[in-house]
């Protein structure tokens, strides 16, 4: 039987989160909201560099500690859940999943998908003596999309050098 594969909904969106900051006494700020108005449009994760890079133009001079400690806020209020990737933070909207689930994530992209299987079910058969308190499982590839893209991309590559491709 095939696992469950869902495409992630966002359980939050730029409206609900700036309440969650007022409710939290938190005050309103523009940075604030164009940093989650950033992350309601791209709707995958982003690294604190991307954001600063996103609103550089916007903020001349915006620092990278003032992105940082906003997403980490976010993090903190449950707006934003976090990853790491290559060594590197990642945020997006929490998820709106409300029972247990595991992420497909596209490397590329940075979209995710929620799957409903979780392989330490089977862990208590494994280490019945050992007492988990928690668990983190991501799945990392390239979704449909990205992974055209970057055949057309190999394949432009190809012609722009004159060479065939791999098996014609």
């Amino acid at each position: 039987m095939k696992p469950a594969v869902r495409k992630r909904g966002l359980s939050l969106n730029k409206k609900k989160a700036l309440l969650i900051l007022k409710s939290k006494g938190y005050k309103h700020t523009d940075k604030r909201e164009d940093i989650l108005a950033l992350f309601e449009k791209r709707q995958g994760y982003l690294s604190a560099k991307e954001v600063l890079t996103a609103l550089k133009d916007a903020y001349p001079g915006l620092s990278f500690d003032t992105i940082y400690r906003n997403l980490s806020l976010f993090k903190k209020l449950m707006i934003l859940e976090e990853t790491e990737l290559d060594g590197e933070k990642m945020f997006q909207f929490q998820c709106s999943t409300q029972h247990h689930h595991h992420h497909l994530i596209c490397l590329r992209c940075g979209k995710t998908k929620t799957i409903d299987v979780c392989p330490m079910q089977d862990l208590s058969k494994v280490d019945p003596d050992f007492q988990v308190t928690g668990h983190k499982f991501e799945v990392y590839g390239y979704c449909r999309s990205c992974q055209k893209e970057m055949q057309r991309k190999e394949q432009r590559e190809w012609v722009l050098h004159g060479d065939t491709q791999p098996g014609a």
